[in-house]
């Protein structure tokens, strides 16, 4: 993680609306020039975390800092930090380019440097062609990259976005987010999400915050997160996965499927595993350890794949559309033990 300009550190921070919990003592790190995604439910307080960070809420306890600076005191507009909405909030009678220059001409930064700034912004942002249209005159796409130039005019050390892309369709999402990342890529500059959106988390992140009820459940890079879920909640909130109830035992745990072997021991007496449908694996005959003998109940076609449950637990199986196993067919399963994760709760 890189340190220094752009580095971002939230140390227990708090807070409180009336007598409900929305943080809890939450502590977190962004290095500059790293893309992190806080990711979960709504409610959970991501998006209450990045306002006390963009300076919009006070914390009730906890301290934030950038660039080792300590900013928890700092209003807002003497923060080197710009945001991002959820709903863009254009200037309705003003065009691209003066939308785009708000903050420069607020700040009184001579009018040279203003119209020179803004250039290089539209251009960053492809949006060269547009600098004369107003909001009404733009796509959902195009409003979400006029925000972002705005943003990124004024040349912050952190970029909060906030739900940016929630507004927009599902294909216009994917090609948008493909863009957010070769942006960010390309400035080298801290950049924090927020979104409840596991997809786009999980694309654009080098590293994912899972949140829940006003706490850190489990960070890491996105890959190592899906495969290597703590928690029942972190195993359901990204992806899908099979929750196997058990007792653990010398040599692995009980499940109602069976004696299963896990690749590191449970801390738990009583406990659960999990294991994601598409590291179940369908094999020819019984295997040496984690065999289950099962019947397909149901197929469910997706597209890239075909989704297959199981009797009995149910188990849920993600399987190529092409496998020739049909509904009422009996099967063996193997469950690997380097992909059953004991989780701690």
């Amino acid at each position: 993680m890189t340190q220094g300009r752009g580095e971002l550190q939230v140390e227990g921070v708090s807070k409180s609306f009336g007598d409900t919990p929305v943080l809890r003592e939450v502590g977190m790190a962004v290095g500059g020039g790293e893309f992190v995604t806080l990711v979960g439910p709504s409610g959970c307080g991501k998006t209450t975390l990045i306002r006390i960070v963009a300076g919009l809420e006070l914390a009730d306890a906890g301290r934030v800092l950038l660039s080792g600076q300590d900013i928890t005191a700092l209003p807002a507009n003497r923060r080197p930090v710009n945001t991002v909405f959820q709903d863009y909030a254009l200037f309705p009678h003003l065009s691209v380019f003066e939308n785009v220059a708000f903050g420069l001409r607020s700040r009184r930064v001579p009018p040279p440097e203003v119209s020179r700034r803004v250039a290089a912004a539209l251009e960053l942002l492809q949006l060269g062609e547009l600098a004369r249209r107003h909001p009404h005159q733009l796509s959902g796409g195009q409003k979400q990259r006029v925000a972002l130039a705005r943003a990124l005019v004024n040349e912050p050390e952190l970029l909060l976005l906030d739900e940016p892309m929630s507004a927009l369709d599902a294909k216009l999402r994917a090609e948008v987010r493909l863009e957010l990342r070769r942006l960010q890529r390309e400035l080298g500059k801290a950049f924090l999400l927020v979104t409840h959106d596991q997809d786009e988390a999980m694309t654009v992140s080098d590293r994912i915050f899972v949140m829940h009820a006003g706490r850190i459940e489990q960070f890491g890079p996105p890959a190592e997160v899906y495969e290597h879920p703590t928690s029942r909640f972190v195993a359901e909130f990204l992806g899908a996965a099979n929750l196997l109830r058990g007792k653990a035992t010398d040599g692995g745990v009980e499940t109602a499927l069976g004696r299963l072997v896990t690749r590191s021991r449970p801390t738990w007496q009583d406990g659960t595993l999990a294991i994601r449908p598409e590291r179940i694996r369908i094999v020819p005959q019984a295997p040496a350890a984690n065999g289950v003998r099962g019947r397909i109940r149901e197929a469910v076609y997706c597209g890239d794949h075909v989704d297959l449950f199981v009797e009995p637990g149910p188990l849920r199986i993600r399987a190529d559309p092409s496998s020739p196993v049909r509904v009422g067919d009996e099967v063996w399963l193997e469950l690997p033990p380097e992909h059953l994760e004991v989780l701690r709760d």
